[in-house]
This record gives structure tokens, C-alpha cells and sequence, in this order.
């Protein structure tokens, strides 16, 4: 049986096989989405819940328990963490990899309705709930500046304008506002002046409230027409409050400038933001933009940008609206160097192919495989809901060398046929039918080895499957070209070698017949000399095995992104006044180094970190060409850090891949767990101090 015969004898069937399998394969390359690594997110959801004032062992147990028992019972929940801090809890959820983060939020949410009945009655909101993972890195920064407009007008335009638009773009999970300044009218109220009229502060309380209600007045009905009465009883500015009567001492009214003032302000005077480039720090509203898990980094940040641009218009003058940092562009970048590898080991391929085989006819017949098999891969993937990221293009890359295997070998049996002046066609019908299994099984056999990897579990077998299967179905395809369009090309295009060769022919037979010799001498020494081959060997396999045991062991290598995270922690009872003191002394810093394009630092509660005295700097680096790599920057950085007193700063190289729901200070974290608070603070001052004589570690802080 010839499996290749049907294809030598219609070779117009077979060109419109192989044009099917290319324009399928440009079609699918055209919609396939742009990543860094496949998808290999876990659904995370963040709980938060608030009650001002409360402090954190109040919710602890009585905010983050009754959540905490409710968030149990809900299938496919892989880990729960809970941070409390003064006024606010943050919960997070994270899920096993094949539970759906849709069905997951709906579960969430019922659990939620069914714990509020046991959380607190004067707690001002029900907890909400985000479909982000806090200890993502955002994807997009864009800073807010303006020199002439108040902070709390700014945040006007970045919260109202531009943080809900952008929070309705598709992919999108979640617009953080650093340095958020959301306007609030403040009442002070001096107690001496209070006391003096009789005034206790329950009574401006509830002048206050009473004199600033939008309640709806009615209508006026006529015999033609109906009116809305409209009466404004809101209070709006500071002058306003100031006029407004507390009461009436003696016959004379008191109002609010008697007792105190209202002053201008913002909801939380606690948090700060700023922005650093080009030498200058200013304050700004800094707007993190985090995608959902699951989704295309690439695509969620052009289309947040195209919705900027947008509302950018809307923009006064004034204010100015900075990129600072755009994830998508180092992905698409790595992407088009992994794609330039991939084309110049296309022609390195073909270039040895010709050497060898020395006519361009016959380098033009197994060459065909490479770009109709790569080509044909990519409509796979996009059928697949594949993406082209690092590893898929690597597998493409990888697979180059498989895939003209077994055109060379079907085109070499033909060839040797026709050296034996059989007709093209018949040495075609002849070779493919001698060869055509050995084809099929050296293709099956390639592909089989990938197997297991298909059915690898957990996270490693997330990320690599995608690879598996590109190189698979990279493989068949070739397989398949091998076994089509290369005989039916061998039948129509090579012909019966003349005598007579070229000067460029004898010139490259002289080397090969060189090498051969080389080869038929080290062969003899060695089959003569058996024994030191074999002993040579196997000190070869010792030292193999000794490396692989010594070589360090990661899951990913450390990738320059051009971006570095720094958290800042001040003392716990630091105030907000001293920790933006220490932390404008770490943008200096900053702002001093040479390969900094553009930074932003805030501090105050925050993703991953509800705490008063944390901070966060992220640094957007120079282009790779113009510093070096973003480790030796860090390593010649965070000892400037360090020496900053009052703070610590733990700077580190965000991973490709974050693992677990928490953002960490560090590469390694140790989570210590027991039910009763005071046995865990001292045992975990013992564990830390166990650590510290582990040569190995170097130990700042107790996590």
C-alpha cells in the first residue's frame, strides 16, 4: 500500500490541499491574540469590607470570621487569606485553575448575603467583591498632574472621567487610584467655645445632618400643567456650612463659625501620590489599571488606551495625563524577538539543506514543509483559543528541525532512485511506497513523546500544554506534508542528475569527502580502543548527573520587563506625617538614578497591603539598550534604599508568573497560622530569630 500515491497522480488536488492548509493558517495567524505566556492565572477573587474605626482584632473577629466560615463551604476554593487592618478587611479567594471565575463570583456573592446577617449592624456597606488578584501587577500606570488645580478637582477628572469609563472596558478588573483626594466638606469644632454656649457636639452632629438633606418637595398639579417643586437644601461649599445654626442661646442663633469653621478638604487626608520624571516630583492621582485573570494582557491594554485617548479630549488644558508604564509593550517586544528567531532559524535550516544538498530544486522540495507546517499551526491555535506568547513560538522554534525531517528523508529515497535512471514519476511512486511508513511512524513517534506533558497537572502543566500541542500539531502537519506535497513535488521537479558538475558542486563534495574521512578514522581509533570509549563515557554520564544536581533549580527565569517594584514599611505606629517624610526621602533616591525614566510613589492603604504605614514605589526603567539588566540595577539600588533610616524598602523584579494571592516583600514568604494571637507573636518572634542563624538568609523584618 502506497499512502502517497493518490497525491503523486492528482497533484492539483494536492496544491489545493496544501493552499487550504495555508490560507486557513494566515487566517488564524491573523486573529491570534498577542501574550507573554499562556493563560495560566487562578481565579482570584478580592473581598473587602469596611467599618470605620474598628480596630484590627475587631475585624478580625467580627468582620473577616463570619466571611471567613460563610467562604468555606464554596467548592473549588483552593486558599483564603485575610488581612485586617484599622477600619478594613481584605479577603482573598483564590480557586482552583478549572473553576470558572463567573460561577465563582456568584457563589461569593451568596456567601456574602448569607454572613451579613452576623456582621456588624453599623457597618456603612455590605462587603464588596472584585475579580482581581491583589497581588497582580497592574498593567497600565497612568499619572494625573496639574500645577494649577486643586487635588481634590483632579480627582474629579481621574475618578468621574476617567477610572469608571476605563473600569467598562472589557478585560478590565479594576482601576486603582493612588493618592485618591475625593472631595469633603470638614466641620472643626473648637470644645472650649462648645462648652462656653452649652453645646454638647451631638447637637452640631445633628444640625449638620438636618441642614444639608436633599429630600423631594412634591408637585404642583393645574388644570394644563404640573410642576416639579425643586428646593435646594444641600449645602455645597465651606461658606455655606460656616453660616449654617446649631442652635439658639439666649434669643440669638449659633452657627458653625461661632463654635469652629469648615474648611475645604478630602475624604482621606491620610494617603499621597506622586510622580517623578525628568528630575521633577510632583503630586499626582496615579491610576492602576489591573486585568481580569484569564484575559489577554495585550488586548485589555489597547483598548484601555484607545479609551483614553478618547476621554483624554475631555481634558482641560491644565491637567496633564501621563503614560507611565504599558505591560504590552516589553510583551510585544519579547514576542517579535522570539518571531525574528524563528524566521532566521527558517533560514538556517534551508541554508544547510542546500549545502548538503547542492541544487536548488531539490532545496526547494523539503523546505516547503517549514513554512506550510508552521503556517497550518497557527489556524490550530486559533481554533484551540491559543495565543502567540513565548512558549508557543519557542515549541514553532524547536519543531523547525522535526519538520524537514521527514521530507528530506522521503526526498533522499527518491533521489536514490532516480540515480538509478529511473523516471521521476515512478521513482516517486517507488520511493514513497518503500518509505511512506517509516514517515509515518517517525511523525507518530515525535509526537508521542510529547504525550505526557499533555497530562501534566497543576500550574507547570497549565503553562506547558499550550507548547506541547503547538509542537504536536506542527509535527502532523509536516508529517502529512511529507507524505503529500513533497513526493508530488519529487515527481515534477527532479530530474535525472547529469555527469557533469559544477565548480561550486566539486568545491563542497571535496569537504564533504574531507569530514567523511575524518569520520572513517575516529570510527576505526574508537572501535579499536573500545574500552577507554566506554570508561570515557561513563565519567561523561557522572559528570552529567553531578551537574544536574548542582545546577539551581526555578520555575522561571528572572525576565527584564523593565520595571521594578519597591514596598515601603514604616514603624507601626508611624504617623502619616513622618511616613510621607521617609517616603519623599526614597523618591529622591529614585529620582537620582540615572537609568529611571519615570516613577510613582504613594502611600497610605493600598492592594494587597490595608495598612497605614505602607508604601509602594513602582520605577518604569530606561530602554534595555541604554542600562543594564533590571537585577544589577536592583542590587546597586537597594542599599541606597537601605540607608534610608526610619523605612524599609524591599525593591525586587516582579514575576512573570505570580503564584498565590499575596504580594510579598520577597521571593520567599513563611505563613504561620494558630488560633490564639498571643502564641503566634511568640512564635514567630522565635521563628525569626531560628532564621537568622540560617547562614543563607538574610532577614530585615518579620513577615
Amino acid at each position: 500500500m502506497n499512502l502517497s500515491e493518490i497525491f503523486i497522480r492528482r497533484p492539483v488536488m494536492t496544491t489545493l490541499l496544501m493552499i487550504t492548509i495555508v490560507v486557513f493558517g494566515l487566517v488564524g495567524y491573523r486573529y491570534l491574540p498577542i501574550a507573554e505566556l499562556p493563560n495560566v492565572d487562578f481565579p482570584t477573587i478580592l473581598v473587602t469590607a469596611n467599618l470605620p474605626g474598628a480596630s484590627p482584632e475587631t475585624m478580625a473577629s467580627a468582620v473577616a470570621t463570619p466571611l471567613e466560615r460563610e467562604f468555606s463551604t464554596i467548592s473549588g476554593l483552593k486558599s483564603m487569606n485575610s488581612v485586617n487592618a484599622r477600619g478594613v478587611t481584605q479577603i482573598t479567594l483564590e480557586f482552583d485553575l478549572n473553576r470558572d471565575i463567573d460561577s465563582a463570583a456568584q457563589d461569593v456573592q451568596t456567601a456574602i448575603a448569607t454572613a451579613s446577617r452576623n456582621l456588624p449592624a453599623n457597618m456603612p456597606s455590605p462587603p464588596t467583591f472584585r475579580k482581581v488578584n491583589p497581588a497582580d501587577m497592574p498593567i497600565l500606570y497612568f499619572a494625573i498632574t496639574s500645577s494649577t488645580m486643586p487635588l481634590y478637582r483632579l480627582h474629579e477628572y481621574a475618578d468621574t472621567l476617567l477610572a469608571q469609563n476605563i473600569s467598562m472596558v472589557n478585560g478590565v478588573a479594576q482601576v486603582q487610584i493612588f493618592g485618591a483626594q475625593k472631595y469633603a466638606l470638614r466641620v472643626q469644632i473648637n470644645p472650649y467655645l462648645l462648652a462656653a454656649r452649652g453645646i454638647g457636639i451631638d447637637e452640631v452632629e445633628g444640625a449638620i445632618k438636618k441642614g444639608n438633606v436633599e429630600l423631594p418637595t412634591g408637585t404642583v398639579q393645574g388644570t394644563y400643567q404640573a410642576f416639579t417643586i425643586q428646593a435646594t437644601g444641600q449645602l455645597l461649599t465651606a461658606y455655606n456650612f460656616n453660616e449654617l445654626i446649631i442652635a439658639e442661646k439666649n434669643g440669638s442663633p449659633v452657627k458653625i463659625k461661632d463654635i469652629g469653621k469648615a474648611i475645604d478638604s478630602v475624604e482621606n487626608d491620610r494617603i499621597a501620590a506622586w510622580y517623578g520624571s525628568q528630575g521633577n516630583l510632583q503630586r499626582a492621582m496615579i491610576l492602576a489599571i489591573y486585568r481580569q485573570p484569564g484575559t489577554n494582557t495585550v488586548e485589555v491594554a489597547e483598548s484601555v488606551k484607545k479609551k483614553v485617548e478618547e476621554l483624554g479630549k475631555q481634558i482641560p488644558p491644565g491637567v496633564k495625563l501621563n503614560l507611565l508604564y504599558d505591560r504590552s509593550i516589553s510583551i510585544k517586544e519579547s514576542v517579535r524577538d522570539v518571531q525574528f528567531t524563528l524566521l532566521f532559524t527558517v533560514f538556517l535550516v534551508v541554508l544547510v539543506i542546500f549545502i548538503f544538498l547542492r541544487r536548488l530544486s531539490a532545496t526547494l522540495i523539503p523546505s516547503a514543509a517549514l513554512p506550510i507546517s508552521i503556517i497550518g499551526t497557527f489556524g490550530i491555535m486559533y481554533l484551540l483559543g491559543y495565543s502567540l506568547d513565548n512558549l508557543s513560538l519557542m515549541a514553532l522554534t524547536l519543531s523547525i528541525g522535526f519538520l524537514v525531517d521527514d521530507a528530506i528523508v522521503m526526498l533522499e529515497n527518491i533521489v536514490r532512485h532516480l540515480e538509478k535512471k529511473t523516471p521521476p514519476l515512478e521513482a516517486a511512486l517507488r520511493g514513497s511506497r518503500e518509505i511512506g511508513f517509516t514517515i509515518l511512524s517517525m511523525t507518530l513517534s515525535l509526537v508521542a513523546v510529547f504525550i505526557p506533558v499533555l497530562f501534566m497537572g497543576g500550574i507547570v502543566g497549565r503553562l506547558f500544554k499550550e507548547f506541547a500541542v503547538t509542537i504536536s500539531v506542527a509535527i502532523l502537519i509536516s508529517g502529512v506534508v511529507s507524505l503529500t506535497l513533497t513526493p508530488m513535488m519529487c515527481s515534477r521537479f527532479l530530474k535525472v542528475e547529469k555527469e557533469e558538475k559544477g565548480k561550486f558542486y566539486n568545491f563542497l563534495e571535496k569537504g564533504f569527502n574531507w569530514m567523511l574521512n575524518i569520520y572513517k578514522i575516529s570510527l576505526s581509533w574508537s572501535l579499536k580502543n573500545h574500552k577507554f570509549i566506554m570508561i570515557a563515557s561513563g565519567v561523561i554520564l557522572l559528570f552529567t548527573v553531578i551537574l544536574f544536581i548542582k545546577i539551581p533549580n526555578g520555575f522561571l527565569p528572572s525576565e527584564d520587563k523593565g520595571q521594578i517594584f519597591v514596598v515601603t514599611e514604616g514603624s507601626e505606629d508611624v504617623s502619616f506625617e513622618e511616613m510621607v517624610r521617609h517616603q519623599l526621602m526614597l523618591a529622591n533616591v529614585v529620582l537620582k538614578e540615572p537609568y529611571v525614566k519615570a516613577f510613582m510613589a504613594s502611600v497610605g492603604p493600598g492592594p494587597g497591603s490595608p495598612a497605614s504605614n505602607a508604601g509602594r514605589i513602582f520605577i518604569h526603567l530606561k530602554p534595555r539598550s541604554e542600562r543594564p539588566h533590571v537585577d544589577k540595577i536592583i542590587e546597586s539600588l537597594r542599599p541606597k534604599l537601605m540607608s534610608v533610616p526610619g523605612i524599609k524598602a524591599y525593591p525586587q523584579n516582579p514575576p512573570t508568573i505570580r503564584l498565590g494571592g499575596t504580594l510579598t516583600k520577597s521571593l520567599y514568604q513563611f505563613t504561620l497560622s494558630s488560633s490564639n494571637i498571643n502564641e503566634l507573636y511568640q512564635y514567630a518572634q522565635n521563628f525569626e530569630e531560628k532564621m537568622r542563624e540560617i547562614p543563607l538568609t538574610q532577614l530585615h523584618h518579620k513577615n
